[in-house]
């Protein structure tokens, strides 16, 4: 079909008469194309002198625009460097003619338009470069290059709308020249950085001079490090230097459009990707809404755009409800979240937007408004361009002007101002609000409350600096109040002045909760309630990023999602270091997580117990490859069938608190390989040894994200004294030969959780067999009692609120379970599974695993919920109100006074349950 063909509307002339003389030799057009030809000249004088000028080349066009144009781009790299700049200024004629009036006929929508202009604009940069920077090589001040294409290490970003591929019709083009510095030797630095800035000067004046037959593009270099002081083309070294100490706000949202336009491809994206850390900051920069609400406000004090909408002379692009305002708002909502999540990382403003809206971070009626908005904001700009190629984004000043901007647009006039007033009105409505919400009015009385203590908080270290201190002031009235809402509002201020106190600093955290103000409450929940939570919140308050993710009150995901999902954060990092950084950031928002589930009573303390344990064995399952494979690159790949991480313990049995640590055990099958194969090989015992605290380190190192668990391998065959890592045949000769019983009771919670398969289930199979074998043992209950006796006399009887030590409490309670287990041969690890395989081997009465089984449950959730909300140490006395009522929440009492009666009611009951049946022996 042809072009007149698809034109699906014609413009309301503003004076089609006036249009008459540059239809030349249209005259065998149809009457639609013509009228649209004529309309477009009586609008525009620009369009109407290009009609004159390239009307024959256009009319050839108009048979299939779409290779006119391919053909035209295809023929910008043949062009001879002395005819370049000519030539690019007759191509760039065709192009704004050809795309104005498919523009204007409705042929090309907008997202065409402006990517035929980018498209333009690429070939345009490339050809000047690659041409000038062959010229320097052949006078001899630039190595030879190889291919010409790749501008012998000289790297073009383009920014801005250039760099999204919205161009303007008359835009300037915003670019940062580079060049990789490290292909070339050191000693010519000075004079290879000389030819490029020559290039680059000469490139912008082919570009951008006037003269015969207008200019290109208006270049502007002005985006590049600190533009007053730096020549126009810089080393990617220096560049990357300034951007990693001093680079701002702005300067990370003009990357977020940033992609390379010209030169070398390779290098450019290996600069760009060195920016990604720079741009994309890994947690949640709610700081970012400031500086762009700062920089708005800074544009408007210079532009002098501040004030009541009035049409007449409004700004379209920077003005009240304009083109910057949606920008502004895609770009600040994805610098705030594409650091977490890269499917943000648009370049376009639509595809930032939807992408916004898929991610839940705005509404998606708001995401289609917005973008409808900018579509019809950028049609208005450009029909301002096109009437004398003139960079503005001006509305006309008189009532003359709004009639030629209205009939250049199809509308009468009264529609066209109706239209503008309200879209721009409805852009401010829905993007102002979320750079400048209504601050909380302080209540005298509330700032008063506890004044004593709101003294002090100036000298924090989180409030050392006035930017940290201007948003504080603005969230203070509303943490007040919060408080005071609290059940023991004192005691909540002096938890939240603690939680301060340990912030190292403030404005990235104060800004989320200005941001987002639900997260206020959170922290007050916290404070008034878990002081252990509260102070894990100000060593890593990164983690309630997670809490503005749309899955974070989401039902539990189970083990095997949690392994699948750390498997993603490890391989999308570089280095091992990455990757045990990453880890950590990843299980600390599990973590925290699991927590406030718990403190929302969203789980009880069995659900909580196996979730920490899943969390942990997927760490332990995530971290083991990259263990492996760091390990395997310095003293090659394990031997044979390698090792097994066995988890012993509560981690065996998958119940964890906040606070455990991790019981672990290597068991490796070398298969008779005697060193390992690699740069460096070790013997197959020194290894495993070493491979088994290269995990050990893993999983404890204090590294920047903190650390994720401590390790204890106590358990392990001949305990401190035995080796890190046992083969597979002595491991199996020692539980068979020279265990103890309670070697054996602690198989009964042994589980092969990394590894390779065959092996891990050998180890389960012989487990297994062990258990049997060792069943009928006539030792075992003698033993047993030994051992209880031995607690007894080293660790005390246990008394108060000790839920984990004493007769009837929770340990013995787990070694008597153990030993129900070993006797029934059963593999259950879980201890109330153990209880039940008693009863099903007839030794255990359903009734006492019963009573075992319930006064379980109850230490188990005051231990729960006393490590979640104290720590290790933490004794029910030093709680506040608001932990204690998650306690009687938790274990159902009526009060403390009962809690502490049947805690001790309990604890003699099973007691005297264990003691009958160990006596029996």
């Amino acid at each position: 079909m042809s072009f007149a063909a698809r034109i699906t509307r014609s413009p309301n002339p503003f004076d089609v008469d006036r249009g008459q003389d540059a239809l030349g030799g249209f005259a065998s057009l149809a009457p639609e194309l013509r009228s649209l030809i004529a309309g477009t000249a009586g609008c525009s004088p620009f369009l109407a002198d290009l009609l004159r000028r390239e009307g024959a080349w256009i009319e050839a066009a108009f048979d299939d625009p779409e290779a006119a144009v391919a053909d035209l781009l295809a023929d910008i790299p043949e062009v001879a460097l002395s005819d370049l700049p000519l030539a690019l200024r007759q191509a760039k004629r065709r192009i704004a003619l050809l795309t104005g009036l498919a523009d204007l006929g409705g042929v090309w929508p907008l997202e065409t338009v402006t990517q035929i202009l980018t498209d333009f604009a690429d070939a345009a940069v490339q050809a000047a470069v690659s041409q000038l920077v062959a010229a320097e090589v052949a006078r001899g001040k630039l190595p030879d290059g190889g291919d010409p294409a790749d501008a012998g290490g000289m790297v073009v970003l383009a920014m801005g709308k250039m760099g999204a591929g919205e161009l303007n019709y008359s835009s300037d083009i915003d670019l940062i020249c580079l060049f990789d510095e490290t292909r070339f030797d050191p000693d010519d630095y000075h004079e290879v950085r000389a030819a490029f800035i020559r290039v680059t000067r000469k490139m912008t004046a082919i570009l951008s001079d006037l003269r015969e037959g207008g200019y290109v593009f208006r270049t502007d270099l002005r985006l590049r490090p600190d533009a007053s002081v730096t020549p126009v083309c810089l080393s990617m070294e220096t560049a990357e230097r300034y951007y990693e100490s001093v680079g701002r706000t702005w300067e990370r949202a003009a990357f977020i459009k940033a992609r390379v336009c010209a030169g070398d491809q390779a290098a450019g994206g290996r600069f760009l990707e060195t920016l990604r850390p720079f741009v994309w900051r890994k947690h949640l920069d709610f700081a970012a809404i400031q500086d762009a609400h700062d920089m708005r406000l800074k544009i408007r004090d210079h532009k002098g755009l501040h004030g009541p909408l009035v049409l007449e002379g409004h700004n379209m692009k920077l003005g009240r409800g304009g083109i910057r305002e949606i920008e502004f708002f895609t770009q600040t909502r994805q610098l705030i979240a594409g650091g977490r999540d890269p499917s943000l990382r648009a370049r376009q403003t639509r595809e930032g937007l939807l992408a916004l809206a898929a991610a839940g971070w705005i509404p998606q009626q708001t995401a289609e408004q917005l973008y409808d908005h900018y579509r019809h904001h950028r049609e208005v700009e450009h029909r301002l361009q096109m009437i004398n190629d003139a960079q503005t984004q001006t509305l006309p000043q008189d009532a003359a002007g709004f009639d030629r901007l209205a009939a250049f647009m199809g509308l009468d006039t009264a529609a066209l101002r109706t239209d503008l007033r309200d879209r721009l009105e409805d852009v401010h409505a829905l993007t102002e609000g979320f750079f400048s919400p209504d601050a909380p009015s302080a209540d005298p009385e509330t700032l008063e409350w506890g004044q004593d203590i709101v003294a002090r908080w100036h000298s924090y270290p989180a409030l050392r600096s006035s930017r940290a201190t201007e948003i504080f002031a603005r969230i203070t009235p509303k943490i007040m109040d919060r408080l005071q809402e609290a059940a023991k509002p004192a005691e909540a201020l002096a938890q939240f002045d603690g939680f301060l106190a340990g912030l190292p600093a403030g404005v990235q955290l104060f800004s989320l909760f200005e941001a987002n103000p639900h997260l206020t409450q959170l922290i007050v929940d916290i404070c008034a309630t878990a002081p252990a939570l509260a102070q894990y919140l100000s060593r890593n308050s990164g983690v309630l990023d997670a809490v503005l993710g749309g899955a974070f009150f989401a039902e539990w995901p189970g083990k095997a999602a949690l392994i699948d999902e750390l498997n993603g954060v490890m391989a999308s990092s570089d280095d091992y270091e990455t990757q045990l950084l990453a880890a950590r950031r990843w299980a600390k928002e599990w973590h925290f997580r699991i927590g406030v589930h718990f403190l929302r009573d969203l789980t009880d303390a069995a659900q909580a117990g196996a979730q920490y344990a899943d969390l942990a064995e997927a760490v332990v399952v995530g971290l083991w490859p990259a263990v492996v494979a760091d390990f395997a690159r310095k003293h090659g790949p394990m031997p044979g069938r390698g090792g097994a991480v066995i988890a012993m313990g509560s981690l065996g049995a998958a119940r964890l608190t906040a606070t455990s640590d991790l019981d672990l055990i290597m068991v490796y099958d070398a298969q008779g390989v005697e060193t390992s194969d690699g740069r460096r090989p070790l013997p197959t015992r020194t290894y495993f040894a070493r491979l088994t605290q290269a995990l050990i380190t893993a999983l404890s190192a204090q590294m920047a994200e903190g650390r994720l668990y401590e390790v204890d391998m106590r358990l392990r065959p001949s305990g401190r004294q035995g080796p890190v890592a046992t083969s597979l045949a002595s491991f199996e000769d020692y539980q068979k030969n020279e265990a103890w019983t309670w070697e054996h009771l602690a198989l009964t919670r042994a589980r092969a959780i990394a590894g390779d398969d065959s092996l891990c289930a050998e180890i389960e199979a012989f487990r297994r067999a062990l258990l049997q074998a060792k069943s009928g043992g006539a030792n075992i209950l003698a033993d047993v009692a030994d051992m209880r006796a031995r607690i007894a006399t080293e660790k005390g009887q246990g008394a108060g609120w000790d839920t984990k030590i004493g007769p009837g409490r929770l340990q013995d309670i787990e070694l008597f379970a153990q030993t129900v287990a070993l006797k029934a041969a059963d593999g259950a690890a879980d201890t109330l599974l153990q209880l039940q395989a008693g009863v099903a081997d007839g030794w255990l009465t359903a009734g006492d695993a019963e009573t075992l089984g319930a006064a379980f449950d109850l230490f188990w959730q005051l231990q729960t919920a006393l490590r979640f909300l104290a720590g290790e140490e933490g004794e029910l006395s030093d709680l506040s109100e608001g932990a204690r009522r998650l306690i009687l929440r938790e274990t159902g009492a009526k009060d403390v006074e009962t809690l502490l009666a049947a805690l001790l009611a309990t604890q003699e009951q099973a007691a005297a349950i264990i003691q009958r049946y160990l006596e029996a022996a």
